[in-house]
């Protein structure tokens, strides 16, 4: 416990001032646990920081800490206040007002987009977008697509079943349905693309295999272990720089088509404002 007391004291000295409630006209019945010249720090101010279940000796060590990083913030303020130079304040007034108008405006463009952009895209507008920009989209990995089931070493129709996983014809791999509940895992109709990694860590034999042998086309590669018998069927592969599928950077493009969108709406929104500004007399050019 004592340790987690002397973290939160630790990064109490990151807290602002503004964390902590600076009143000075306080009723006078109240009494301050700590001043620092004309600042004063009261129960209430330090009551929301300290932990529901602490022990009492904890707690005097927390309030000490809390007390001692106040009174700390306060008098390198104070200092600061007293040596910095006419020129630095009024450069650091202008950086506050600028920043406080920044944050009023951007909250403000950010509720009005948040009422108006449409943010349905279609599966047509991602397929067109990806048509006229594929050289945007190259892989930066190798990408495959694979088949695989892991079986029980002494499963009855082991045989079979590695027959008709390295069958050519589809309808092998329909006729393995019959063998799903027996199996311990499988990827048959899935037609994702993965990295080699995602491979790897989903058959663990494959673990040790080099990237040239995997990167193949291959029926069959067959493995085994103590835990079962795995199958795997490299379909297609796509390599580092060739375009990306589509299903694999379609939600990217989504993103790219809304931060768009909300782009052109600031633009809109801004014009909008300036030309009732200037209907309304609020902005007159000299």
């Amino acid at each position: 416990m004592k340790k987690t007391v002397y973290l939160l004291i630790a990064s109490i000295g990151f807290i602002s001032c503004d964390l902590i409630s600076l009143k000075t006209k306080r009723n006078r019945e109240e009494k301050p646990v700590a001043i620092v010249y004309n600042k004063h720090l009261y129960k209430k101010d330090i009551a929301a920081l300290m932990p529901k279940e602490i022990s009492e000796q904890d707690s005097l060590i927390l309030v000490k800490g809390l007390i001692y990083s106040w009174a700390k913030q306060q008098i390198f303020l104070s200092k600061a206040e007293e040596n910095i130079s006419e020129v630095n304040s009024l450069e650091i007034e202008k950086l506050v007002n600028d920043y406080k108008s920044s944050l009023y405006v951007n909250g403000y463009k950010e509720k009005l987009i948040k009422q108006r952009l449409d943010t349905i895209v279609s599966d047509q507008e991602i397929a067109e977008y990806y048509i006229r920009n594929k050289e945007n989209f190259k892989l930066n990995e190798d990408l495959l697509q694979f088949a695989y089931v892991n079986f029980a070493p002494d499963h009855l129709d082991r045989d079979q079943i590695v027959k008709d996983f390295s069958a050519a014809n589809p309808k092998n791999i329909e006729d393995l349905d019959k063998f799903l509940l027996s199996f311990k895992s499988y990827r048959l109709q899935d037609s994702s693309w993965v990295n080699l990694n995602y491979l790897k860590e989903k058959i663990p034999p494959f673990r040790s295999e080099t990237k040239e042998k995997l990167l193949k086309i291959s029926k069959l590669i067959q493995k085994e272990d103590s835990l079962g018998v795995y199958l795997v069927a490299i379909k297609n592969i796509l390599k580092k720089n060739e375009i990306a599928p589509l299903s694999n950077v379609s939600w990217r493009i989504k993103q790219i088509i809304l931060h768009k969108r909300k782009l052109e709406l600031i633009r809109e929104i801004e014009k909008t404002l300036i030309n009732d500004a200037i209907k309304n007399n609020n902005f007159k050019e000299y």
